[in-house]
C-alpha cells in the first residue's frame, strides 16, 4: 500500500485532481471508487478509465490486473491515508472547528476575517465528515496560508478521526447542544463527543479558543489542560448592544474607545457569539477589530441558513438547512423577539436524528413554538401529537398542496427543521 500511496501522491502533486464521482470526471482525473448506502464506486471504475482517468483506486479483488487500476484493501482508507500525507507537507495553521450549532456560519465568517491578510482555504458546503474532511485536506493548494476545517459528527470517535486527518493546530467549538442524539446515545455522549477536539489540542501542543460566557467549554478546556487558550466574550471587544428592532442582527463595539457599529446580514442574536468568534480568531492572527467588523459585516448567508428572503407576498426566514432542539429554541425565541408590523407564522419541520429522545424534545418545542409564536404549521411524523390545535402535514409536499389552494399573504415566517424534511421547496409557496 505505501509503494501504491507513493505513487498516487505523486500523480497528485503533478496536478492530477481527485474524483470520487464518474460522473464529474474529467481526463486524468485520479478516481475513487467510493461505496455509499445506496452505490458501489467499483462498479464504475472500467467506465472512468474508458473516460480518461489516470488511475483508479479501487476495492473489489475482482479488478486487480485490470488496466490503470490499483486496488487497495479499503478505498475510503486510502483516501483518508492521502490526505494526511498531504496534510503533513502543510507547515500551515490549520483551524479545527465543530460543534452542535453555528459551526458553517461561524467558519465562513473566520475565512472572511482572515482573507483580509492571507491566503486562506475552508471548508466547502458541507465537506465535513468522513469522506469530506480529507476532499478538502485535498484541496489545500501549497499557496494558501491558514485553513478552516469544519468538522462534523454523528457518532463518538468521529472528530478524534477528522483530527487525526487534519491535524489541527488551532481549534473552537461553538457550542455543545442536543444534535444527533441518536447517534450519541445522550447529550453527555454530545460532550464526549465535541471535546475530542480539546483532547487532540491537548495532546499536540494546540491553541483553543474559548467564549467563557459558556461555563460547559470554559470546564472542558480545563479539563484536558490545553496548553495555549485565546479567551473571547463580549466584554473582550467592549460589547455595548444588540438590536432586536431590525429583521438583521445589528451589534455596537467599542473599540479603542471609539464605537463601531456592526450591521450584519444574520439573523438572529445567536449570531453574536459566532461574530465574536470570528473576531476572536483574526485579531489573534493579526487582523485588526475594524478590518474583522468590515468583514463580518460584508458577509451574506446562503445555502438556507438563516438567509431573508423577501417574496412578492410575505418575509421569511428560511433556516431550513438543519435543526435539532437548540437551534430550534434559538430561532423561535429570536423569531418571537421581532419587531415588525406583520403578523408571524412558524412553519416546523421534524428535527431528526434524535432516537430515544424524540418524543420528548419534539413536545418541548412544540409548547415553546406556541407559546412563543401562536400561530404554529409543524410538517413531519414526528410533530403529529403535537400538533393539536394546529396545522399539520405528513410531509412537505403536503403542505405546498395546501398552500397552493391557500396561500399566505402579508405574514413573517419562520421555516425551519432538518435537511431531511426539505423545507426549502415550500419557498416558491410563499
Amino acid at each position: 500500500m505505501n509503494t501504491s500511496l507513493e505513487y498516487v501522491y505523486s500523480l497528485f502533486e503533478k496536478g492530477h485532481k481527485i474524483c470520487t464521482d464518474s460522473r464529474f470526471l474529467n481526463k486524468s482525473d485520479i478516481f475513487f471508487a467510493l461505496k455509499g448506502e445506496t452505490f458501489d464506486g467499483n462498479t464504475f471504475v472500467m467506465q472512468a478509465v474508458e473516460n480518461g482517468a489516470e488511475i483508479a483506486i479501487a476495492d473489489d479483488p475482482k479488478l486487480i490486473g485490470k488496466e490503470r487500476t490499483i486496488v487497495v484493501p479499503c478505498v475510503l482508507e486510502f483516501l483518508q491515508t492521502l490526505a494526511k500525507k498531504h496534510r503533513g507537507k502543510l507547515n500551515i495553521p490549520v483551524i479545527g472547528l465543530t460543534g452542535s450549532n453555528g459551526k458553517t456560519t461561524t467558519k465562513e465568517l473566520i475565512n472572511k476575517v482572515l482573507a483580509n491578510k492571507y491566503k486562506t482555504f475552508a471548508t466547502q458546503g458541507n465537506l465535513n465528515n468522513h469522506i469530506g474532511v480529507p476532499l478538502s485536506i485535498l484541496s489545500i493548494k501549497k499557496e494558501t496560508e491558514i485553513a478552516i476545517i469544519e468538522m462534523g459528527a454523528n457518532h463518538l470517535g468521529e472528530v478524534e478521526l477528522l483530527c487525526s486527518i487534519s491535524q489541527p493546530t488551532h481549534g473552537l467549538i461553538t457550542n455543545i447542544g442536543k444534535a444527533h442524539l441518536e447517534g450519541f446515545g445522550s447529550f453527555n455522549g454530545v460532550v464526549k463527543a465535541k471535546s475530542e477536539l480539546y483532547r487532540h489540542l491537548a495532546e499536540n501542543d494546540g491553541t483553543v479558543f474559548i467564549n467563557t460566557n459558556n461555563p460547559l467549554l470554559v470546564d472542558l478546556s480545563t479539563r484536558f489542560n490545553i496548553p495555549h487558550v485565546v479567551k473571547y466574550n463580549p466584554e473582550l471587544f467592549m460589547l455595548e448592544s444588540v438590536s432586536k428592532t431590525n429583521t438583521y442582527l445589528s451589534l455596537t463595539f467599542e473599540i479603542q474607545g471609539e464605537k463601531i457599529e456592526l450591521n450584519s446580514q444574520l439573523v438572529g442574536e445567536y449570531n453574536a457569539e459566532n461574530i465574536l468568534a470570528a473576531m476572536s480568531v483574526g485579531t489573534h492572527f493579526g487582523v485588526s477589530p475594524k478590518q474583522a467588523i468590515d468583514a463580518i459585516a460584508s458577509y451574506k448567508p446562503n445555502n438556507s441558513r438563516s438567509q431573508i428572503v423577501k417574496t412578492a407576498n410575505n418575509t421569511v426566514i428560511l433556516d431550513a438547512y438543519n435543526a435539532n432542539p437548540s437551534s430550534m429554541e434559538q430561532a423561535l425565541t429570536n423569531f418571537a423577539n421581532l419587531t415588525t408590523n406583520l403578523p408571524k407564522i412558524a412553519i416546523l419541520g421534524d428535527m431528526l436524528e434524535l432516537g430515544n429522545y424524540s418524543n420528548e424534545e419534539h413536545r418541548k418545542i412544540a409548547q415553546l413554538a406556541k407559546s412563543l409564536v401562536g400561530t404554529v404549521v409543524f410538517i413531519g411524523k414526528h410533530f403529529e401529537a403535537e400538533a393539536y390545535e394546529s396545522l399539520w402535514f405528513a410531509t412537505q409536499t403536503e403542505c405546498a398542496n395546501y398552500l397552493t389552494k391557500s396561500s399566505l399573504k402579508g405574514y413573517s415566517i419562520l421555516l425551519k427543521g432538518s435537511r431531511g424534511i426539505h423545507l426549502d421547496k415550500l419557498m416558491p409557496f410563499l
